[in-house]
């Protein structure tokens, strides 16, 4: 359907509080010889507690409008909030999960994660132990809080990113294609992690990703963004009950619509 700007549930289709705010959003990156339009007019409102993924090809503007809200970058013209506030640099209470886990090599795992948390005020260096041992644990690495990062595999690594982009409790996370070097079968084990964790703590989550399949496993909403600049076409509400299997025919069917949807808007030199 063509996108308002409501805001839409897996659940239903009430409307929650907003917790972050595009309203009519374009930035531009200028170099000496050429300029690239990113983003054009792109509005978009994301609830409290709502899980939303951004699909679409390369040039579509998903990593950008992620930086603009983690406040990494600012637009050219709009306007983009969290909580009514104005978004005008970064903040604890939205952290970034990349696509490399961008851990420190020369840290163990608890560390690492413990590390996340000096952010934080008012908390002791046993209390960001504790902190970090629970976090661990919530990603099924509570045996692994003393490994060196080398010793992990790709997606232990990713567990450790996730339990440290979670420590500091923010209430957004954003997250920049953080599966898509991973094999099948582990990005399948951490799609079921991600859905438990997210559910239980109730975070805001924006979650960019070119996987449509991943977009429908994951999201109350999928956005599509058409590229060349970037704007945003259709929104998809996901009813499908959790927790969610990747591999369901219930789930085909979304995926096969949005990636029918998308085919429509991508010219074949771009399509990805």
């Amino acid at each position: 359907m063509p996108y308002d700007g409501t805001v839409r549930t897996g659940v239903s289709a009430g409307v929650r509080p907003a917790k972050l705010l595009v309203e009519n959003v374009s930035k531009t990156f200028h170099t000496r010889r050429s300029s690239v339009q990113a983003l054009d007019n792109v509005s978009l409102r994301v609830g409290e507690g709502e899980f939303v993924c951004l699909v679409g090809p390369s040039g579509c503007g998903k990593s950008t409008l992620l930086d603009i809200l983690a406040g990494l970058t600012l637009p050219d013209s709009g306007k983009v909030s969290a909580d009514g506030e104005p978004i005008t640099g970064p903040g604890r209470h939205r952290l970034v999960m990349f696509q490399e886990s961008a851990l420190f090599p020369w840290l163990n795992a608890v560390d690492n994660v413990m590390f996340g948390l000096k952010m934080v005020p008012g908390l002791n260096k046993a209390q960001r132990r504790e902190i970090a041992e629970a976090h661990l644990k919530l990603v099924g690495l509570e045996k692994f809080s003393r490994a060196n990062i080398h010793e992990l595999s790709g997606g232990m690594k990713q567990r450790v990113a996730f339990a440290r982009s979670l420590a500091p409790d923010p209430q957004v996370l954003l997250m920049d294609e953080p599966l898509s070097a991973l094999d099948a079968m582990t990005r399948e084990q951490l799609y079921a992690d991600i859905q438990r964790i997210q559910q239980q703590r109730k975070k805001t989550i924006v979650f960019v990703t070119h996987n449509v399949r991943e977009a429908v496993c994951l999201g109350d909403r999928v956005v599509l963004l058409s590229p060349h600049p970037g704007r945003i076409r259709e929104d998809f509400p996901i009813p499908l009950p959790r927790p969610r299997d990747i591999n369901s025919v219930e789930l085909a069917a979304y995926a096969t619509r949005i990636t029918a949807a998308l085919k429509g808007y991508v010219k074949p030199e771009v399509a990805e």
